[in-house]
């Protein structure tokens, strides 16, 4: 149990800007709480014996915590976010006012030491499989007709495979669709990733 901050990560701290004291409060009861401070994703990140149990960021309209596993928590409050459809595992508590933390003290550590048995009982969140994923009708149009695409799309790892649907169905009108695969084919073909 580490109860310290890491100097690493004071300077995340130090540019808050308008939820400073907030964003502070989070990390006192994050480190209090005997989790490990680190920064990651240019975040401060909090895990317990390595693994990733919360992590602080800060948005235009709001900051949170964000629990890697939040979509095993119990969630009696009511307080976590799935922030997008996609997101499978990790939920946010979202905050929007300065000092709400010091208000919820005891709720934030009752929800950090429940994701901490958490880990420590080892569960898993089950992740829909690549093919649970939806397929914009213009990428399978491209796939049906285009064998060395298909073959290469198969040969892609699965979080390559999801990045690439998300990208493609995510898309309103058929039009940007049709645009994003047709940009992404020569990627593909070279069996690469969207971020390669």
């Amino acid at each position: 149990m580490s109860n310290e901050t890491n100097p690493k990560v004071d300077f995340f701290f130090n540019k808050a800007g308008k939820w400073q004291d907030s964003l502070e409060y989070l990390r006192k009861i994050a480190v209090d709480c005997g989790l490990e401070e680190e920064l990651k994703w240019g975040c401060p990140c909090y895990s317990w014996q390595k693994n990733n149990i919360v992590l602080i960021h800060v948005f235009k309209e709001y900051y949170a915590m964000l629990f890697f596993k939040g979509a095993l928590m119990n969630d009696v409050e009511g307080l976590l976010i799935q922030q997008t459809e996609n997101v499978q595992s990790a939920r946010q508590m979202r905050f929007t006012e300065d000092g709400q933390p010091k208000e919820m003290v005891e709720t934030i550590k009752a929800y950090i030491h429940e994701a901490i048995e958490i880990e420590k009982a080892g569960l898993k969140v089950e992740f829909k499989k690549t093919d649970e994923f939806k397929m914009a009708d213009e990428f399978k149009y491209k796939l049906d007709r285009i064998p060395a695409l298909k073959e290469a799309f198969d040969a892609l790892t699965p979080g390559r495979q999801r990045n690439y649907l998300l990208y493609f169905s995510s898309a309103k009108q058929a039009k940007t669709r049709e645009e994003r695969v047709e940009k992404c084919i020569p990627q593909i073909l070279a069996g690469k990733g969207m971020n390669d």
